[in-house]
């Protein structure tokens, strides 16, 4: 591709060409706004640094298997049933899915009497619960589920899916305009007590608050720090969970394809290394390469913080003003294994996860340890087999599976990095609490491949291996998350680490909101036929 020079003016008013838009990112909510944005008629171009699209929705291969090694579910299907609806498309036609009939199993010892199954039918976890510990629990769980909704439903239209409000003041006032519905909503939110208090309220069973208070480290967080809100995550997964044939990444296949047919440039293969200004204005990139690009607009598809810390150019992080997170702000990264083995001796399903004893505050000890930068001695363990469906009674692959662990780690340290004796030994207390529970990994022809929080960090520059940007602790942390409009005009910001926040609906619905507000900016300057994009706001 040529290289465009840099103008040095921004268009007067009333342009007749059609504007050019430049995506740094092809991760989940670049691809979204590139797709609309393109629908809508612009210029776009898509600059992404690996080989293909994804961001962290992207794979490993072990020999010849290749296997998931970002998120394994999907859940709020809506946002991408109302993005491919934007560009004339179906969703369906592009991913086939199966909803999970079992949203995940969970295990604190070897025996049946030990393992919990949450159900996507709501009555048989209700009957789970109830064998697994008592009816008692069993009510009370319905009551989470309820107040779940709850939570969910004053937040869905007031924040998730809507421009952040400034601050808690004007979150309060959009949801008082719903009336008494809203009123209520507020009760409910409870945005000054943390997630493990409130599940104290709904359960006695500490292994519930396990199961439940898990739930904050889908957005890289502490349950005993994160805010109550986060419950609304098992109102989410209530609502279906969804298995994608192939894998997620084909979601993110099928998002660049779907760019593409709306006419889309895609570059691969090509970093930038800054985001450049003219007149205090985004106005193009500079590549790596040394290529430099022309943009009306630029939208970042990256960590936030990487602006933050002049990763994009130091004039950038001028303009923006933004202060860069300190190590506590940050949340969690992983330590990843992909591997081909055959397990033995415990009946997996597609989503596994295998906690700690509770009894003496062993769940509070694992995240004090992730807090103090070190690697938990005795983690929770997230097991992904990739080979199974997520039904109620499936029959176990002959032969070696494609499986996923992970447990939770410090962001990258590079003053203190774990060394390779604590990541061996991290490796062994792992396959120890397989054990305990009765699950052993015959090894496979490969050997594993195993991804770090420093590798984490070097594939998202600005992450420190953070997976979901500023960690969610404290009720203002929500309103601490970067914005799409960011403070320099023509520059706008998606993904996980922007609001509405981390998580692959979360990431398109970053991107949608973008491209809205990208479209309404741009018709100021040039003459735009008004597009409608998701949720039926016109971009007049």
């Amino acid at each position: 591709m040529q290289s465009m020079p840099i103008r040095p003016n921004a268009p007067s008013p009333s342009v007749h060409r059609t504007p050019r838009v430049l995506v740094v990112g092809a991760g989940v909510g670049g691809l979204s706004a590139a797709a609309l944005l393109a629908h809508a008629g612009l210029d776009v171009h898509v600059l992404e640094q690996a080989q293909g699209p994804g961001g962290k929705a992207c794979t490993r291969q072990v020999g010849p298997h290749r296997l998931d090694a970002g998120p394994t579910v999907l859940t709020m299907r809506w946002v991408f049933d109302q993005l491919f609806d934007a560009l004339g498309l179906s969703l369906a036609g592009q991913v086939q899915l199966t909803p999970c009939a079992v949203l995940a199993r969970h295990a604190w010892g070897p025996e049946a009497a030990d393992r919990l199954d949450l159900l996507a039918d709501l009555q048989a976890s209700v009957d789970a619960i109830a064998a697994f510990s008592s009816p008692a629990e069993a009510q009370r769980y319905r009551g989470f589920c309820q107040h779940a909704q709850a939570v969910y439903e004053t937040l869905e239209s007031s924040f998730i899916t809507a421009a952040r409000p400034d601050n808690p003041l004007s979150l309060m006032a959009r949801v008082l305009r719903q009336g008494m519905p809203g009123v209520r909503g507020l009760s409910n939110i409870q945005p000054f007590q943390s997630l493990w208090q409130a599940l104290g309220r709904h359960f006695h069973d500490p292994r519930l608050r396990q199961l439940f208070g898990r739930y904050a480290t889908y957005c890289g967080s502490s349950p005993f720090l994160a805010p109550a809100t986060l419950m609304l995550v098992a109102h989410v997964e209530r609502q279906a969970v969804w298995h994608v044939e192939g894998g997620m990444h084909t979601v993110a296949q099928a998002l660049a394809g779907a760019a593409q047919a709306q006419g889309a440039t895609l570059r691969y293969g090509a970093a930038v290394r800054e985001i450049c200004l003219t007149r205090g204005r985004a106005s193009g990139v500079l590549l790596a390469s040394g290529e430099a690009l022309e943009g009306d607009a630029v939208l970042f598809n990256g960590d936030a913080d990487a602006l933050a810390q002049g990763l994009l150019g130091k004039a950038l992080q001028r303009a923006l003003g933004a202060r860069p997170l300190t190590p506590a702000q940050r949340s969690l990264s992983a330590l990843t294994w992909h591997q081909v083995d055959t397990p033995e001796g415990f009946a997996l399903s597609h989503h596994n996860v295998f906690f700690c004893d509770p009894a003496q505050d062993g769940y509070r000890k694992e995240f004090d340890a992730l807090a103090r930068g070190r690697l938990p001695p005795s983690p929770t363990v997230y097991l992904c087999a990739q080979d199974r469906p997520a039904a109620l009674h499936a029959d176990a692959p002959a032969g070696p599976e494609r499986l996923m662990l992970l447990v939770n780690a410090p962001a990258h340290d590079s003053t203190r990095p774990p060394t390779p004796e604590e990541l061996q030994r991290c490796e062994q207390q792992t396959h120890q609490q397989l054990a305990r529970m009765g699950l052993v990994l015959r090894p496979g022809p490969w050997p594993a491949q195993r991804t770090t929080p420093a590798q984490f960090a070097q594939a998202y520059p600005g992450s420190a291996g953070a997976l979901y940007g500023q960690a969610s602790h404290g009720w203002q942390a929500s309103f601490q998350r970067p914005v799409q409009r960011s403070a320099v005009p023509g520059l706008y910001l998606a993904g996980g680490s922007a609001h509405p926040g981390p998580g692959v609906p979360m990431a398109s619905l970053s991107g949608q909101l973008a491209a809205r507000l990208m479209q309404e900016d741009l018709a100021s300057t040039f003459r735009l036929h008004p597009v409608a994009m998701p949720g039926g706001t016109s971009t007049r």
